[in-house]
C-alpha cells in the first residue's frame, strides 16, 4: 500500500491551493483585487412544524432534546412570527444547554421569552 506525502503548505491567506493559483493568475495579470474583504448576510427560507397546536392556540413543542439548531430556529421563528404563543414541555428542563454550559432548557427560555413546563402540561395552557 502506498502512502501519498503530501507537501506542507506554506504560510498562505487563500482557503485553497486553486484560489491560490486563481490569485496568481489576476496578480501576473496586474489586476487589482481583494480578498475575502466583503461579508455578505443572506436567508435561507425554512418551514417549521409545530409539534401540537391546541384549540385556545397555545403552540407546544415537546423538546427532550433541545439542540443548538433548535433553539436557533425558535428565535428566528418567534421574530417572523411574534403573534405566536409557542410553548416548551421538556423530558427535563434542569438539562444544560451543553457540557460547558451552565444554562439550563429552562434559563434558555426564561431569557428568550417562552414559556416552559417540565414534563407536566399545566392545566393553565389547555384552557
Amino acid at each position: 500500500m502506498r502512502h501519498s506525502r503530501r507537501k506542507p503548505r506554506s504560510k498562505s491567506p487563500y482557503r485553497s491551493g486553486f484560489e491560490e493559483r486563481v490569485a496568481g493568475v489576476l496578480k501576473d495579470a496586474k489586476v487589482a483585487f481583494s480578498y475575502e474583504t466583503l461579508r455578505l448576510e443572506y436567508f435561507k427560507t425554512c418551514h417549521y412544524k409545530p409539534d401540537f397546536i391546541l384549540p385556545n392556540g397555545v403552540i407546544l413543542e415537546v423538546k427532550g432534546y433541545f439542540t443548538a439548531s433548535d433553539r436557533t430556529k425558535h428565535k428566528l421563528v418567534k421574530e417572523c412570527h411574534p403573534e405566536l404563543d409557542i410553548r416548551f414541555v421538556f423530558q427535563n428542563a434542569n438539562n444544560t444547554l451543553s457540557k460547558k454550559s451552565k444554562t439550563t432548557y429552562a434559563k434558555w427560555c426564561d431569557t428568550n421569552g417562552f414559556k416552559w413546563c417540565h414534563q407536566r402540561i399545566p392545566h393553565t395552557w389547555l384552557n
